[in-house]
């Protein structure tokens, strides 16, 4: 066990996790120069399209006679549980820090979830050999935060490979082993995640604390109870590598006979089926911050979408996956995400990996009702919303938030604040250049267009992260949507009384210019309760059927502009609206 060390790379997004994993690959020798690639741990095709870490991924090494297990972790906020779950399966981590950007929000929010582990932290600036980097601004910020001397920082270019050795070489000298009990030989294995394969069945990925594992062991999964027998083990490289056991403080993977994928479940402990022991400590409880319902375009794809959206919630234990069903859609699911981003990559999941075509409700958050006859309860769909005559008060979740920002956009910032219903706390500065603005702010606001407008009127240079904070009690109504005289229930969403009406006229307006044009007239229309607060009129596509005249009496193109004219209103009286996929998300995403 003095032979291995188990870590992970923490940052801010785009500070260079994926290419400094890149790079240890190629040093250590793990890949062949031939096979070796950009991104090469961010296997989902979505990941390399988009140049995000969507999932966590682990990788063993070996480094000059010690086995390195290395976990590379997402940087945007809406997959901060895949960080927390790796964080819980090392005990070091690298804190890396973009040259050019500096320390920013999820720096920040990654560091304090390191320190709550008691990780050992090794801080790295990233991109040295760029131009605009100010390393030595970098250094004194990390100094401040971290306490450490400024020689204990590395720098490193994690594309060109420089200072990539010594720091291979840190994680020897500042990373502790696992720790050792030499006289307890019971297994004790925590899941730290999961995934589904075709051929194999359910991939276990584990952390060993004690004991090994090893092909023909009969396990049990001790919070659900369940028992199995174990088929292979093996090691990441990154590939899945079987070998003959997986030892103490090793990171690997197991498969089991269990086919079922809901009795595998993130956090729980494996032990020997003849071993009765306590848990491991495993992870908070995720808190969905945005819900929407899930449903197939094609009501007869509900087995498959079923089948395949329980596979995508093993892989990914920040998504919280309910049975439901509409009147208008059918059976389908209330998801809940952690933003917005989470949710669109969910849904291009679906239709990608598993050929489903899915409709996403009108995303919204979780409120807390008070009823007239004493009940309380949560709701995080308009559908569920009551009789207005029932409710005593409803409550809106709020989010505590941390903005990082030059001190010239803090005006501006400030203001987009106010704009969003936030209010202030402490602002306190990082450096003579920037500032941190702590403030709260409704949930709803934060997860739909706030992030866009951050980074427009910031240049991109501003960031933050958030969590949830308190109830707080606010007028919520229900906006619905009319197409064509018809209510969209898909579209339907909940939001404060004094923000309807605008809000009200933005969607109507948006939908007049993401709504395909049809061969009538489109009314739409927003209405509260059977009040009408908005309405737009989308014009119908319009055929030139006078294209074929070629002079003579004008009578005649006027018969034919009126035969257009009946036929279009017959079709309005009776036409029905085809809303594409992507609008759902897109109607929140909009200024």
């Amino acid at each position: 066990m003095q032979r291995i060390r188990n870590f992970c790379i923490i940052a801010h997004i785009d500070h260079g996790k994926s290419t400094l994993a890149d790079r240890m690959l190629e040093i250590t020798g793990t890949i062949d120069a031939r096979n070796m690639h950009d991104q090469l741990l961010d296997s989902m095709e979505l990941e390399r399209e988009r140049g995000i870490t969507i999932k966590l991924q682990p990788v063993q090494m070996s480094w000059r006679g010690t086995t390195l297990n290395l976990i590379d972790t997402p940087g945007h906020i809406d997959f901060n549980y895949e960080v927390s779950r790796s964080l819980a399966a090392v005990e070091g981590a690298i804190l890396l820090v973009d040259a050019t950007q500096g320390i920013e929000a999820q720096t920040l929010a990654n560091l304090q979830l390191a320190k709550e582990q008691r990780l050992s932290i090794i801080p790295v600036i990233n991109k040295i050999d760029l131009p605009a980097a100010d390393i030595q601004t970098v250094t004194r910020d990390l100094v401040n935060i971290l306490g450490c001397a400024p020689e204990n920082i590395l720098k490193i270019s994690a594309k060109t490979g420089e200072g990539v050795s010594l720091l291979l070489d840190a994680i020897l000298d500042k990373i502790p082993p696992p720790l050792s009990d030499s006289n307890d030989m019971t297994l004790r294995a925590l899941i730290f995640d999961a995934e589904y394969n075709e051929f194999k069945g359910v991939v276990i990925y584990s952390r060993i604390f004690s004991g090994s594992a090893r092909q023909g062991d009969k396990i049990r999964f001790v919070r659900s109870g369940t028992t199995a027998e174990v088929i292979e083990v093996g090691y990441f490289k990154p590939d899945l590598q079987p070998t003959q056991v997986l030892s103490n403080g090793t990171i690997g993977y197991l498969i089991t006979n269990i086919k079922e994928l809901e009795k595998t479940r993130v956090g729980d402990t494996i032990t020997l089926s003849s071993h009765t022991i306590d848990p491991l400590p495993g992870y908070r409880a995720v808190e969905p911050m945005v819900y929407a319902g899930v449903h197939p375009s094609n009501g007869e794809d509900y087995p498959k979408l079923k089948k395949a959206i329980y596979k995508l919630k093993l892989n990914d234990a920040s998504l919280t996956v309910t049975p439901d069903h509409s009147e208008t859609m059918g059976f389908g699911f209330r998801c809940g995400f952690l933003g917005l981003l989470h949710l669109e990559i969910v849904q291009e999941r679906l239709e990608r990996e598993f050929s489903l075509q899915v409709t996403i409700t009108s995303p919204t958050v979780a409120y807390r009702l008070f009823l007239l006859s004493g009940e309380e309860k949560i709701i995080t769909s308009p559908a569920d919303y009551p009789d207005p005559s029932h409710i005593r008060s409803i409550e809106q979740p709020m989010v505590a938030v941390k903005l990082i920002t030059p001190q010239s956009y803090m005006g501006v910032l400030m203001q987009a604040i106010v704009d969003n219903h936030g209010t202030f706390g402490d602002t306190e500065f990082l450096d003579e250049r920037r500032v941190i603005i702590h403030c709260t702010m409704p949930m709803r606001n934060i997860i739909t267009k706030f992030y866009d407008k951050v980074k427009t009127i910031s240049s991109g240079y501003a960031s933050y992260s958030y969590h949830f904070s308190h109830y707080e009690t606010e007028d919520i109504i229900r906006l619905d949507i009319v197409l064509a005289d018809d209510a969209v229930p898909a579209l339907a969403t909940l939001i404060p009384r004094g923000d309807a009406e605008k809000f009200g006229r933005e969607i109507v307006g948006r939908l007049t210019k993401i709504l395909p044009r049809q061969q009538f007239v489109i009314k739409i229309q927003a209405a509260i309760g059977g009040k009408i607060i908005a309405a737009e009129r989308l014009s119908a596509l319009r055929k030139d059927v006078t294209a074929k005249l070629y002079g003579g009496d004008v009578t005649r193109k006027r018969k034919l502009l009126e035969k257009q004219k009946k036929g279009k209103k017959k079709m309005a009286s009776f036409g029905s609206v085809t809303i594409p996929q992507k609008t759902y998300i897109e109607l929140l995403r909009f200024d």
